[in-house]
């Protein structure tokens, strides 16, 4: 069955790329008022538009102006096999050493396939009293470590890639994830994964995958990553995911904006999200969210999340800076075990920073503008760590985390900095106060970090 919700909203819908191909988020400060479902395909064993795997391609939106690129949610069985019985494979000489830079991102990608149930609100016959059915959501998603010889890898997605506000599963988090190589998009080599952790909030969900023989024999390579920070205009982008839960695909665009801000509400359909992200001109449609954003070279810069639909938009889309995924992939990686615990800490510092002043710079050795901001200190809590050491208006230059500096000339290279400490980092705030330069240090204890959600 189709239902088509229609809405007195404007003619900018903007479908948040949860769960794959049914949301997609967007970027652009525009405020996105709630997540509505549209055109989204229901029913047992097969959809109208499924292939009787329960891959359909309907998909739930979100009022807005932005799109989610989370893949079809169809009903259905998404089959069986057995997942520890390494597959035929067909006889070559594929050597993934030997595979050029630019083709390596098809070797990252992954197809997502994320099985739900949800409460029917009717009386179906399973063979029980059972009034749920399987709901299915394809997405998309990038390797981002590997481990070939144990068969384990760490697999970044969307949130909304593997959560649904209908499931019925634990905090609404498929416990049924399947993920597919690209080549071997088949029954055959299904992997299973698990949501280890997320947030909401972010956008962002990580998969782990265990001892798998398909993928100890695959030609899986994880992706090559390129700092986001290094992304200029004009360059050119090429978007790998899942459209329409039909399988792998390839789309190229270029970056219209290097870093903005989002405001839109998230997959609960409840909590007002604010993200950072680039913008695109890639063609992005359901089933892309949680893919990889690369480079010419092949590198990834980006987690793709979001697109604007309408009757006068054309090509806008969105992916989360890698900069900024690899960080809350890494907090989540080393936080979060997928059972007790399943949201990242992030450190607070107490004190409030914005551009005071804007401004442009060219790159010395591309000749690219950049970009340029001077980042001020605004307020600060009596209570933070930082109380009295710290001032309203002193200039931020420069943050280090254990060690690790980075130069501050954009705001957001302070907050994301920051997401890469833990519990006893000692973190260093480089700043200018009138005519003296300061280095200004804090120890990050327990009662600074907090749960993101």
């Amino acid at each position: 069955m189709r239902k088509k919700l229609t809405h007195g909203l404007s003619a900018l819908l903007v479908l948040i790329m949860l769960t794959c191909s049914v949301f997609s988020m967007t970027s652009c400060s525009i405020l996105i008022d709630a997540l509505i479902n549209s055109d989204k395909y229901e029913g047992q064993g097969s959809s109208e538009e499924g292939d009787g795997n329960g891959e359909g391609s309907g998909s739930s939106g979100e009022s807005g102006s932005g799109d989610s690129a989370s893949g079809g949610s169809g009903e259905g069985d998404s089959g069986s096999g057995d997942e520890n019985a390494a597959p035929d494979y067909y006889p070559g000489d594929f050597d993934s050493d030997g595979v050029a830079d630019a083709y390596r991102p098809l070797l990252s990608a992954v197809r997502i396939v994320s099985n739900h149930r949800k409460y029917s609100g009717y009386d179906y016959d399973y063979g029980s009293d059972d009034q749920t059915y399987p709901y299915i959501v394809n997405g998309s998603g990038v390797i981002y470590k590997l481990d070939k010889e144990k068969g384990d890898a760490y697999v970044i997605t969307n949130y909304h890639v593997v959560y649904h506000k209908d499931s019925v599963m634990k905090d609404h988090v498929s416990e049924d994830i399947e993920i597919y190589l690209y080549g071997q998009e088949d029954e055959r080599y299904k992997i299973s994964a698990k949501f280890i952790g997320g947030s909401l909030t972010q956008d962002l969900a990580v998969l782990r995958i265990s001892g798998s023989d398909v993928l100890k024999n695959s030609n899986a390579v994880p992706a090559s990553i390129r700092s986001s920070e290094t992304v200029r205009l004009m360059e050119e982008v090429i978007a790998v995911g899942n459209p329409e839960g039909m399988g792998i695909s390839v789309t190229e665009g270029i970056i219209s904006v290097d870093s903005e801000w989002l405001k839109m509400v998230g997959a609960d359909n409840r909590t007002s999200l604010n993200l950072r992200v680039m913008r695109i001109s890639a063609a992005i449609n359901e089933g892309n969210s949680g893919g990889g954003l690369f480079d010419g070279d092949g590198k990834l810069v980006g987690i793709v999340n979001a697109k604007r639909t309408g009757s006068e938009v054309d090509n806008i889309a969105y992916a989360i800076p890698i900069d900024l995924a690899k960080s809350i992939a890494d907090a989540i990686i080393s936080q979060c075990d997928g059972d007790t615990v399943t949201s990242f800490k992030k450190c607070l510092l107490g004190v409030t920073i914005d551009a005071k002043s804007l401004g442009l710079s060219v790159d010395s050795e591309s000749g690219a503008i950049i970009k340029m901001e001077e980042v001020t200190v605004t307020a600060v809590d009596p209570s933070s760590a930082l109380s009295g050491k710290i001032g309203v208006n002193d200039i931020v230059h420069a943050v280090s985390v254990d060690g690790e500096l980075v130069e501050v000339t954009r705001k957001h290279h302070v907050t994301d900095h920051l997401l890469k400490a833990r519990e006893g980092s000692e973190i260093i705030l480089h700043v200018t106060r009138g005519q003296y330069n300061l280095s200004i240090t804090v120890t990050v204890t327990a009662d600074m970090l907090v749960s993101v959600k």
